[in-house]
C-alpha cells in the first residue's frame, strides 16, 4: 500500500476521514460509512441508524445517570468540609489561621499524583469493580471523618479521601468515552460533571437538615451538627457504591439491558471508529503520545485556571455567604440557587457544544459571565449584589471543566492515549484546586479581596486560553489540509499509521 493510499482513510473516534487531495473513486468501505442510513463493520454486519440511535439512548438511561450520580457523592463528599465548617467544624477541631486552607489543600496534592496510575489501573482491571471500589473508599473515610477529634486526625482523613477521590473523575471520563462517539461525548461528559453543581446545591441542604439531627452515639463519641454530615453522606455512599457493580458494565458489549443484535451494534459502531481495540494495553509510547500532545497542555492549562474557581467556590461559597451577614442556616440555603442554575446552564452549553461539534468558542464566552461576576465580588458593597455576583461566578465556571476535558480526549485517538490523556488533564488541573484552597484565608474576610481578583484573572487566562486553542487547532488543521504533515507517513507500516493517532496527517482537531 502506498502512502497516498495509507492517508486516503484515517479511523478517527468518530468518523472516516478523506485525504483532500485524493481523486480516485471512494472504496464500498467509504461509501458505506458515509452513507447516513445504514452502517457496516468489517465482517458485514449491517444496522440502521434508527437502530443506532436505539442503542445510543438505551445507553444513555444507565451510563450517563450512574456516572452522575458517582461523581455527585464524590464531589459532595469532598466539598461538604465547607459546610461542616460553619456548623461547628472549625471551632470544635480549632481550625484558625491557615489549618483550615491546609486540611482542603492536603486532599488536592494526593488527589494530584493519584490520578494517571489510577487511570493506567482502570485500563487494566476495568471499570466494574474498580470504579465502585474507589466509591467504596472515599465514601468510608468520608464517614470516619465524623469521628475526627483534632486538626491533626482530620489532615489524615482528607489525605486518604485525596487517595480514593483521585482516580474517579479520570475514570468516569475514559469510561464514557467507551461508550460513545466523538460527536457525541461533550453532552455525556457535561451531564456528569454538572454533578458538582448539583452536589453543591443538594450539599446545602443535607447540611442544613443533617446538621439538626438531634445527638447521638455514645458517650465517648457524640455525634451531633457537623459530625452528622460526614456521617450520613459517608454511609450512603459507601451503600451506592457496594451495589454499583450490579449495574455498571464492564464495556458495550456487557450491557445487560441490550438485546444480543444492541450489543453488538454498541460495540461495532465503535470498531468501526477507532484506530485501535478497547483491549489495549497501555504502554509507554501512549504515555508519551499524550504527554507530547500540544491541545492536552491548552486544555490542562484551561482546566487548571477553571478548577481555581470551581473548587474554590464550591468549598468557600458558605464561608463567604456567612461573611455577608448572614446566619449560618441562611448561609447554607443561599448556598444551592446558584448551583442549580450552573447545572442547567453547564448541561444547555454541552449539548449546544456536541451539536455544533465546537468546544473553544463556549468555553471563551462564558468567561464574560465569570470575569464579571468576580468584579462585583471586588468591588461591590451591598450584600444582595455581592450575591447576584456569585450567580454570576457559577454560570461562567461550571461549564468550563466539561469542556476543556471534553475538548481534550476528542482530540487524543486511541482508547489507550484517552485514558492516559484524560487522567493526565485532569492531573494538571488539579493543581488548580491546591491554588483554590490558598485562595480565600482567613486573615482576608470578611471581603476576600485577594481570593476574588485570583479568581478574576484566573478567569482573564481562560479567555487568552480557549482563544489561543481555537487559533492553534485551526492553524495545525490547515496546515494539514496543505499536505505539510504528510511526511509523517513515510516508510510506515500499516499498524505504524494506525498508531499515529492524532499526530496523522489526516486527522482534524476539533475547535
Amino acid at each position: 500500500m502506498s502512502d497516498s493510499e495509507k492517508a486516503a482513510v484515517y479511523r478517527q473516534d468518530d468518523s472516516v476521514v478523506a485525504d483532500p487531495y485524493r481523486t480516485e473513486k471512494p472504496t464500498l468501505y467509504e461509501e458505506q460509512v458515509a452513507d447516513s442510513n445504514s452502517s457496516e463493520s468489517s465482517d458485514g454486519f449491517t444496522w440502521t441508524q434508527e437502530e443506532e440511535t436505539i442503542v445510543r439512548r438505551k445507553l444513555d438511561r444507565v451510563i450517563v445517570p450512574l456516572t452522575t450520580f458517582l461523581y455527585l457523592l464524590c464531589f459532595l463528599d469532598r466539598t461538604n468540609i465547607g459546610n461542616a465548617r460553619i456548623a461547628g467544624m472549625g471551632t470544635e477541631l480549632n481550625l484558625i489561621g491557615y489549618r483550615f486552607n491546609w486540611v482542603t489543600s492536603i486532599f488536592y496534592i494526593v488527589y494530584m499524583f493519584v490520578e494517571v496510575p489510577s487511570n493506567i489501573l482502570l485500563k487494566a482491571i476495568g471499570p466494574k469493580y474498580y470504579l465502585p471500589l474507589l466509591v467504596v473508599g472515599f465514601g468510608f473515610v468520608s464517614l470516619c471523618t465524623a469521628f475526627v477529634k483534632s486538626f491533626a486526625g482530620l489532615l489524615v482523613a482528607r489525605a486518604f479521601l485525596g487517595v480514593f477521590e483521585g482516580g474517579v473523575m479520570p475514570g468516569i471520563a475514559f469510561f464514557i468515552t467507551c461508550f460513545y462517539k466523538r460527536e457525541e461525548l461533550l453532552f455525556r461528559v457535561g451531564i456528569y460533571v454538572s454533578a458538582a453543581s448539583m452536589a453543591g446545591a443538594f450539599g446545602g441542604l443535607l447540611a442544613t437538615g443533617l446538621a439538626r439531627i438531634p445527638p447521638w452515639g455514645v458517650s465517648g463519641m457524640i455525634i451531633a451538627r457537623w459530625r452528622n454530615i460526614f456521617f450520613f453522606e459517608g454511609l450512603f455512599t459507601v451503600l451506592v457504591g457496594l451495589a454499583a457493580p450490579w449495574v455498571m458494565p464492564r464495556h458495550p458489549g456487557d450491557c445487560s439491558w441490550l438485546s444480543e443484535r444492541e450489543r453488538r451494534i454498541a460495540v461495532e459502531r465503535l470498531i468501526l471508529k477507532n484506530t485501535a481495540a478497547e483491549s489495549e494495553k497501555v504502554t509507554v509510547k501512549h504515555v508519551t503520545r499524550s504527554i507530547m500532545n500540544i491541545n492536552n497542555y491548552i486544555c490542562a492549562l484551561g482546566f487548571f485556571l477553571i478548577n481555581i474557581t470551581v473548587q474554590g467556590i464550591s468549598i468557600f461559597m458558605p464561608t463567604i455567604l456567612l461573611a455577608l451577614g448572614w446566619k449560618e442556616t441562611k448561609a447554607q440555603l443561599y448556598t444551592v440557587p446558584p448551583y442549580v442554575c450552573a447545572c442547567v446552564v453547564a448541561i444547555g452549553v454541552a449539548y449546544v457544544s456536541d451539536k455544533t461539534n465546537r468546544r473553544g468558542i463556549y468555553l471563551a464566552l462564558f468567561t464574560f459571565f465569570g470575569i464579571a461576576g468576580f468584579a462585583i465580588m471586588r468591588w461591590a458593597k451591598d450584600p444582595n449584589v455581592r450575591y447576584a455576583g456569585v450567580f454570576l461566578i457559577t454560570l461562567g465556571a461550571f461549564p468550563g471543566g466539561p469542556g476543556f476535558l471534553a475538548w481534550g480526549m476528542n482530540n487524543a485517538s486511541g482508547p489507550s492515549i484517552r485514558a492516559v490523556s484524560s487522567a493526565y488533564i485532569v492531573t494538571l488541573g488539579t493543581a488548580g484546586g491546591i491554588l483554590s484552597t490558598w485562595a480565600y484565608i482567613q486573615k482576608d474576610g470578611p471581603t476576600y479581596h485577594t481570593g476574588h481578583t485570583i479568581n478574576l484573572t484566573g478567569q482573564l487566562g481562560v479567555l487568552v486560553l480557549s482563544t489561543f486553542g481555537i487559533a492553534y487547532c485551526n492553524w495545525e488543521n490547515k496546515q494539514r489540509e496543505l499536505g505539510k504533515r504528510d511526511h509523517r507517513l513515510n516508510g510506515k507500516t500499516e499498524q505504524e499509521i494506525l498508531d499515529l493517532g492524532y499526530r496523522h496527517p489526516a486527522f482534524r482537531y476539533m475547535t
